[in-house]
């Protein structure tokens, strides 16, 4: 059985809408194997036990560009820490491990620019997908039907503290509330965001990066569908947060930091008094991405 991990990512990270993202050191595991006949799922809940999982779905996809006709397929849940509908990335841990596993299969015909194309045809956009696939701090974009990317180091090796609440927040809903037209201004001023926030982590420049994670075009209208989201960020401001933003479409908000010191003890008793109730989880930038732990046919 091959065995592949994908990390969990977290998207946009303020003004970079839809093509700005960043992998974690949680993950997702996931088991392929080919089987005589038909498909099996194992560990996983009997609503996606079918052909419409995205998993099988997304390995059909790399099957149909290699002409490959599978007699039987098996795919096993090994690991799920990545929690569902919180904008960490969950769907997309499952597409490029469809993709990935099923490219191992085959052993590796196709490319990972192959792969990471057929990973934003399925999922429509690569600011998950790109540092799922890839690893660290991935800067995506679709031209002529090609993902142009490129990475930008974490100089300072900052540490991304996840604030998880216990409702989920489904994309196609936080994607209802977002403006059907954009005013100039509010492009400009994202535009200019984006850009400091690539070169301020790539320069390890930490002074920058607050008022680099703001933005006018998706936070302020999804803002109102969770519950204390500002006042969580002024507590984490308070103790000592270099900057955040609401990771992917939410619900999870995300901070930066430098140093942990005291912050996750002081953020738990803050959020102790909130009316939902929050885990939080000290992350750190995963830099591999999607891997084969291990494979053996």
């Amino acid at each position: 059985m091959i065995k592949v991990r994908v990390p969990a990512t977290s998207a946009n990270m303020g003004p970079g809408f839809d093509c700005l993202g960043v992998a974690l050191n949680l993950y997702n595991e996931y088991g392929f194997e080919e089987i005589e006949d038909g498909l099996v799922f194992e560990g996983f809940p009997k609503e996606f036990s079918n052909k419409d999982n995205i998993i099988y779905k997304s390995m059909l996809k790399v099957f149909e560009v290699c002409k490959y006709k599978t007699k039987g397929i098996k795919i096993k849940l090994l690991k799920n820490d990545i929690p569902i509908a919180r904008g960490l990335g969950s769907s997309s841990s499952c597409i490029v491990a469809g993709l990935v596993g099923a490219n191992n299969l085959l052993e590796n015909k196709l490319s990972e620019n192959d792969l990471l194309n057929l990973a934003v045809e399925i999922e429509g956009h690569s600011d998950n997908v790109a540092p799922a696939l890839l690893g660290g701090i991935v800067i995506a974009v679709i031209e002529n039907g090609k993902i142009i990317y490129e990475k930008i180091e974490n100089k300072n090796n900052l540490s991304f503290i996840s604030i998880i609440p216990d409702f989920k927040l489904e994309t196609e809903k936080a994607r209802s509330v977002l403006p059907k037209n954009l005013t100039y201004e509010d492009s400009v001023y994202n535009i200019g965001r984006a850009a400091l926030l690539a070169i301020g982590l790539n320069n390890g420049n930490n002074e920058i990066l607050r008022t680099a994670c703001k933005d006018k075009l998706h936070e302020p209208y999804r803002n109102s569908l969770i519950k204390g989201i500002d006042l969580i960020k002024k507590e984490a401001y308070n103790n000592g947060a270099l900057a955040s933003y609401l990771s992917g479409a939410g619900p999870t908000i995300m901070v930066i930091v430098e140093r942990l010191g005291c912050f996750t003890k002081s953020m738990e008793a803050f959020l102790k008094t909130m009316k939902f109730s929050y885990k939080i989880l000290e992350l750190s930038v995963d830099i591999k991405g999607a891997i084969v732990i291990e494979g053996d046919k």
